[in-house]
């Protein structure tokens, strides 16, 4: 099984490395050059994009995550079976899908017909995350997942916890919450920043920001 792997973080983030060291099978990396992050659905195409082969089957791209889905898929690993993206550092829980550029990555997938997975990692404090932890537990929901039907049109969206060595969360399957993120500014003279919280986002019980607050792997089969 042949895998294209991406993300928003950028080619030498963490993250796609503990995707890559996740992956059992052939493996082509086509990842933004520089970090992405929160960028959409946005893709290039009014100008050139640079691509910079750092190894055999390593690209760095000047451009977006779908971008870089478009540029693998037709250019770099057109027999790809699976197109992974992530592991993103923070999460993309519910409405956060739209913004995302990891999850764009396997949206764009997807509408090219390829079957995908967008990994993320809510965290509580960015500069804990145990690396070698999300390894682990990625490599146990991908090989759950190749398993699992995928309908036609869907991509799976995966959000890991706040992962603690020694707590071993469940594998839950869970609707995508849709209610908004805090829509709070500061004024600053005549600047506004935005000032929501992310970790006090309302949620309905049961949906994906609900089982990844909580402590466990939420994970939710999304359609286009």
């Amino acid at each position: 099984m042949k895998f294209l792997i991406t993300n928003d973080d950028g080619i030498d983030a963490p993250g796609i490395k503990a995707l890559e060291n996740a992956v059992n099978g052939k493996k082509v990396i086509v990842a933004p050059k520089f970090q992405m992050s929160e960028c959409g659905h946005r893709f290039t195409v009014r100008s050139p994009i640079m691509v910079e082969q750092k190894a055999p089957n390593a690209y760095a791209v000047d451009g977006t995550p779908a971008d870089c889905t478009r540029l693998g898929l037709t250019e770099f690993a057109t027999d790809a079976d699976w197109v992974l993206s992530g592991v993103n550092a923070g999460g993309n829980l519910g409405v956060d899908i739209y913004t995302s550029g990891t999850v764009a990555a396997v949206r764009e997938a997807t509408i090219l017909g390829k079957p995908a997975i967008a990994f993320s990692h809510f965290v509580k404090r960015p500069l804990e995350i145990d690396w070698d932890l999300v390894t682990h537990w990625t490599t146990i929901v991908l090989a759950k997942l190749l398993e699992v039907d995928l309908q036609k049109n869907h991509f799976w969206n995966v959000n890991f916890p706040h992962l603690i060595m020694g707590i071993e969360p469940q594998l839950i399957l869970c609707e995508r919450s849709i209610e908004p993120m805090q829509v709070v500014y500061q004024k600053i003279e005549d600047q506004y920043q935005y000032a929501g919280s992310y970790h006090e986002r309302s949620y309905a019980t049961g949906t994906d920001v609900d089982v990844a607050f909580s402590g466990d792997i939420a994970i939710s089969q999304i359609a286009l």
